[in-house]
């Protein structure tokens, strides 16, 4: 194909001199929005890209088009975009690059990873040249040394969120669901315990509307769950009303991104992510320092005695309970929710954030026999738990008197030791980290994962 005379590919810091012009761009998308509809009939998206010569802070790149469809999408953060005529323009002395449906035209390519030069999307007006895999080319080699700008100011660990505040996060994604009307729920980690909430509920209210063990509809299936690392708060990221029906088919699980201006909020004590019409996706290199920061913290955490402990409960758990096995490591929930064998003996820290029933009078039955569910919980899962027979004689120490009962179910639970509400009034209440013991059971042999149960074992609670 005979070849153009405006076929010039300029370098994105000498294209912002050229205000008003058609130029030809080839960059990295280092950040991307969520796809939305524009103030008229058209959908927008704007993406980041950066080259070699401008790689902080990049050029943003405005798309209309008439579709969802017709916008690029995506595959990763991280790809390769080709675009061809558009027009460079400046609002609030920010220059970008404005793609015109009627004559601009893109084609995007993998990036790092890549191993050929066949672009996976390209639009309609586009025309693939030799020269392409050139610019192609070169871009992927800076890439292999490329780095992102992390400083440690400009974003925050999950040990750091904070509620209702817009946030940068660096997370890798562990998972992605994919529900019902375009649900999507990406599961992120970054190897930190993200900090525990106070817990505002009636007791009484464990009857009819207990504490959920997680925000999502269904838990996830045990063999998705035995992927995700040991230690380590896992964020559950939902898109929020304004983008409810938008895709988000270029995420992929194992890749790390940086989710700027996400909020956080809290449910049922639970944290969730949402995205929001003005977050936005940046790629992250896999060797990011940021990256091999939250993997060599992980790794120390394991290595470590007490690695596995909640960081909200340091220097040490509350001595509300006292337990056997001193010499026994410490594991998570999420440890036990994935442990190999159906049956076993744990000892973790968590706290119990319910009970049922709530009523001290109420823990044993008609025959006279404990039988309590708690619902417990620690960075990484919560469950039920149970209280049962000769587990509960030793949890209560015998059988005190329902005064005293109360007094320490109060002090497990978070309440003031002399509350006499009766679980009737809502309160804020902030339980205790303490030692447990847990050992795992089945009731069915047919189905022995799918009736696997929890009961507390040599434990007693004390005060």
């Amino acid at each position: 194909m005979e070849e153009r005379d405006d076929y010039k590919f300029l370098k994105l810091r000498d294209a912002i001199s050229c205000l008003n012009q058609r130029v030809n761009l080839v960059g990295v998308v280092l950040e991307l929005g969520l796809p939305k509809k524009s103030k008229g009939t058209d959908f927008f998206i704007s993406l980041k890209i950066v080259d070699e010569s401008y790689s902080d802070p990049g050029i943003s790149v405005n798309f209309f088009a008439e579709s969802v469809e017709k916008l690029p999408v995506v595959a990763s953060p991280g790809d390769i975009i080709l675009l061809s005529h558009v027009v460079m323009k400046t609002h609030e002395r920010e220059v970008y690059a404005f793609f015109n449906k009627k004559f601009s035209s893109f084609a995007l390519y993998e990036g790092i990873s890549g191993g050929d030069f066949i672009p996976y999307q390209v639009s309609a007006r586009f025309r693939t040249r030799e020269l392409d895999k050139k610019f192609i080319a070169d871009l992927r080699k800076w890439l292999t040394g490329f780095q992102l700008n992390t400083d440690p100011n400009n974003f925050q660990f999950l040990r750091e969120i904070k509620e209702g505040q817009r946030l940068s996060l660096i997370c890798k994604i562990l998972h992605i669901r994919e529900g019902a009307e375009k649900e999507w729920i990406i599961f992120v980690w970054d190897g930190t315990d993200a900090p525990s909430k106070k817990i505002q509920t009636k007791m009484t209210d464990e009857m009819d509307n207990p504490l959920p063990l997680q925000l999502e509809k269904e838990p996830l299936p045990r063999d998705i769950l035995c992927t995700f690392p040991s230690v380590g708060s896992v964020l559950t990221v939902v898109l929020g009303e304004g983008n409810k029906n938008l895709g988000l088919g270029f995420l992929k699980t194992g890749m790390w991104l940086n989710f700027l201006n996400i909020i956080c909020e809290v449910h049922a004590g639970l944290w969730r992510g949402v995205l929001m019409p003005f977050t936005k996706l940046r790629y992250v290199p896999k060797e990011d320092r940021c990256v091999l920061g939250c993997q060599r913290c992980y790794e120390e955490r394991l290595s470590e005695k007490w690695g596995r402990m909640p960081w909200s409960c340091f220097p040490s758990p509350s001595t509300v309970t006292e337990v056997e096995h001193d010499h026994v490591p410490l594991v998570t929930l999420r440890d036990i929710l994935t442990y190999p064998e159906v049956t076993a003996k744990f000892k973790c820290v968590m706290r119990v954030v319910a009970a049922f029933p709530c009523e001290a009078e109420n823990f044993l039955s008609p025959v006279g026999t404990y039988r309590v569910r708690l619902t417990i919980e620690d960075p990484t899962a919560r469950v039920h738990a149970f209280l049962y027979a000769e587990d509960g004689e030793m949890f209560f120490d015998g059988r005190p008197s329902t005064c005293v009962l109360k007094r320490r179910m109060n002090k497990l639970l978070g309440l003031n030791e002399d509350d006499d509400s009766k679980g009737t009034e809502y309160t804020d209440r902030d339980p205790p980290w303490v030692f447990c013991c847990l050992k795992s059971y089945y009731l069915n042999e047919s189905d022995v994962w799918g009736s696997r149960r929890y009961r507390i074992f040599d434990t007693k609670l004390v005060g």
